[in-house]
Order: structure tokens, then C-alpha cells, then sequence
């Protein structure tokens, strides 16, 4: 497995990825309760990378003030929610930049390994800082969505931040309108908004995972018939060689589904 993102190469400081011009993305650490068979980060694993310290956190927090065009932290990783002191002082120190307007934490530790939600980790949340904290969390199947995770998702809600999803399309896991149509329905219920759904990343060893664009952009096209389109994520390309995170239109419109053109306005051809 290999880096066919090449986040190296656009790692000006250690743990942040800096893909795009406003918003950056801060791995804190890359540890995790369970390890997901579709991760596309496997190889940070593998090559058994540490976690970040607070002298690295200082190091990205100087960074960032030095490039007052980024406005928008992600704190991600592996899972934040193991390393609650870092992401602890990580909000504290970058809440102080005026030039951060928004924080968002994605996490799949609701799905995974609810107890991480602790009273410690929502006394974070609930503190005041002068920005807004979006949690993102990472669900797959509407089974995933059990009442411990229900039960999470309320306290997570009472803090005041702002919950929305992202999903992976998985190929005989959830590749259906059935199964989306429920975990999307559900969600918006419970006050989680659907944002992503991605097509499951093409890296060597879950290739079984992968489901045809074809496929996706029809399953897609029937929910947005079928739900609420504030129930409805939109479908995500994310293709290799830092092309960007590329929004996929559905079957309303007539184009190709063999080529697209990323942020920066290059031509790529992908497989359907």
C-alpha cells in the first residue's frame, strides 16, 4: 500500500496536510480502536508513524498563523479521539488565531468504539471557543447506527456543535438504495446532516471494496428522487495524484463519466 495521494508531498510541516488554499488537515495521531480493512491511510500504519506531540502541534500552529488565507482546521487522524489532551490543546492554541473561523473533527469512534465519548472528550467540545466545532462522523450501514451510538450522538448534540456524516461506498456492504435510503433517513432524524458519500479509494488490497462509478451515480440518482435532499450527501471522486475532492453529478445530467477536471482545472481520465 502506498501513498497515491501523495499527502507528503503537500505536508509543509509534520502531521498537516495542505491540499487546499483555505483549509488544512491535522493528523493528530495514527492510532485507532479498530482497524478498518477499507482504510485508505493503512500505509501510515504500516510504516508505524507516531503520534504528534505538542511541540509539533506549536510547529503547525505557527504555520498556520504564517498563512492567514487558512480559515478552516480539520483535526482528523487515525482516530483524535484517542489522544484527547493533544486535541484538547490543539483548539486551545488554534482557537487563539483570529484567522480560524471553523474547526471540524472527523472521527469514526461513534461507530467503532462509543465509549470514547466521554465526559472528558464532551467537556471539550462544550467549552466556549470563538469558533464553530463541526463533528464529522464516519458511518457506513444504517447497523452501524445501534443505540450506543444514537445515545453518543445526542450528548455529542447537547454540547452544541454541529454533527454531519460522511459514508464510503463498499461494494455488497452498502451498495443499495435500500440500505443508504434508511442510514441517510435516520441520520437526518436523529439531527446528523448526510454531507459525502466517497467512492471507496483505489489503493492496492481493497480493491474487492469497490464499487463501479456507474453504480453509484444510479444508486445516488434514486435517492435523490426518493429522500429529502437535505437527507442526500453528494457523490465524491477523490482521485489520485492530489486531484482534489471531486463532486459527481447524477444521472440528470447527460455527460461523460470517464473524465473530469479537478480545482485546478487539469483534465483526468479515470476508470468507471
Amino acid at each position: 500500500m502506498k501513498d497515491i495521494f501523495f499527502e507528503d508531498k503537500v505536508t509543509p510541516v509534520k502531521g498537516l496536510i495542505r491540499r487546499y488554499k483555505t483549509r488544512v488537515l491535522i493528523e493528530l495521531t495514527y492510532l485507532c480502536p479498530v482497524d478498518c480493512e477499507f482504510c485508505f491511510r493503512k500505509w501510515k500504519k504500516e510504516e508505524k508513524r507516531e503520534s504528534l506531540t505538542r511541540k509539533d502541534i506549536d510547529k503547525i500552529v505557527d504555520y498556520i498563523f504564517k498563512n492567514k488565507e487558512i480559515a478552516e482546521v480539520i483535526l482528523s487522524g487515525g482516530e483524535p479521539l484517542m489522544v484527547l489532551d493533544l486535541l484538547k490543546y490543539s483548539l486551545e492554541k488554534l482557537s487563539a488565531l483570529d484567522q480560524i473561523k471553523i474547526f471540524r473533527i472527523h472521527s469514526r469512534a461513534l461507530v467503532t468504539a462509543p465509549l470514547l465519548v466521554s465526559e472528558k472528550f464532551l467537556k471539550i467540545l462544550g467549552q466556549k471557543y470563538k469558533q464553530i466545532i463541526y463533528f464529522s462522523v464516519h458511518i457506513n450501514h444504517i447497523n452501524e447506527l445501534t443505540s450506543e451510538t444514537e445515545k453518543v450522538i445526542e450528548k455529542i448534540r447537547k454540547t452544541g456543535v454541529i454533527l454531519y456524516s460522511q459514508s464510503v461506498f463498499l461494494k455488497g456492504f452498502n451498495d443499495s438504495v435500500e440500505v443508504l435510503e434508511k442510514l441517510f433517513c435516520r441520520l437526518i432524524e436523529i439531527g446528523v446532516r448526510p454531507y459525502n458519500i466517497y467512492q471507496c479509494n483505489k489503493i492496492e488490497g481493497i480493491e474487492n471494496f469497490i464499487v463501479p462509478l456507474k453504480k453509484e451515480i444510479k444508486i445516488m440518482t434514486e435517492l435523490r428522487k426518493n429522500i429529502s435532499g437535505f437527507a442526500c450527501p453528494t457523490l465524491i471522486i477523490d482521485v489520485p495524484g492530489n486531484a482534489n475532492k471531486i463532486p459527481v453529478p447524477l444521472d440528470f445530467w447527460d455527460f461523460k463519466t470517464n473524465t473530469l477536471i479537478d480545482f485546478n482545472g487539469n483534465r483526468v481520465e479515470i476508470d468507471e
